[in-house]
This record gives C-alpha cells, sequence and structure tokens, in this order.
C-alpha cells in the first residue's frame, strides 16, 4: 500500500488571507510608530504608548489608549484575538 504525498505548502496569497474575517491581533505601539500604520490617524505627542488591532492580513481596524477597546471591538466583529509582542 502506497502513501500519497500531501503538500502543506501556502502560496503568499494563501498565508495572507488565513484567518481573514476570523482572526485578529492586537499589538502596543508607540505613538512615533502611529502614522506609519495609520495614515489618516491625528499628529500625537511622541512616546505615547497606545493599543492597535489589526486583521488577520495586517488591516489597521482600531487605534486606542485603552487596551480593554481593542478586545471589546475584536469581539464586535466576532474575531478571536491572539498577542503579538
Amino acid at each position: 500500500m502506497g502513501l500519497k504525498h500531501v503538500s502543506t505548502a501556502l502560496s503568499k496569497n494563501d498565508l495572507a488571507h488565513l484567518g481573514a474575517g476570523e482572526v485578529g491581533y492586537i499589538r502596543k505601539m508607540r505613538s512615533d510608530e502611529v502614522s506609519r500604520v495609520f495614515p489618516e490617524a491625528p499628529d500625537m505627542d511622541p512616546g505615547l504608548d497606545l493599543w492597535a488591532l489589526f486583521g488577520a492580513d495586517g488591516t489597521p481596524i482600531l487605534l486606542t489608549d485603552n487596551r480593554s477597546s481593542t478586545f471589546f471591538k475584536a469581539a464586535e466583529d466576532d474575531l478571536k484575538t491572539v498577542s503579538l509582542h
């Protein structure tokens, strides 16, 4: 009896969409980084600690100074959350 080889390789496109609409990640950011990720955000004092919620593909969803707000927004959007350090 022969075993079939199953390919588990994901394309870049497959990987980019993995977890889309189901998973979000929460990341602590410094205000200095905000304009790069959230270009529409107003200017902020440097050195502030903020929290951001992103979709699985890196799409920015929410920026806040309150970590709990990211979890509430994720729950509202039916996203399972993970934290990145």
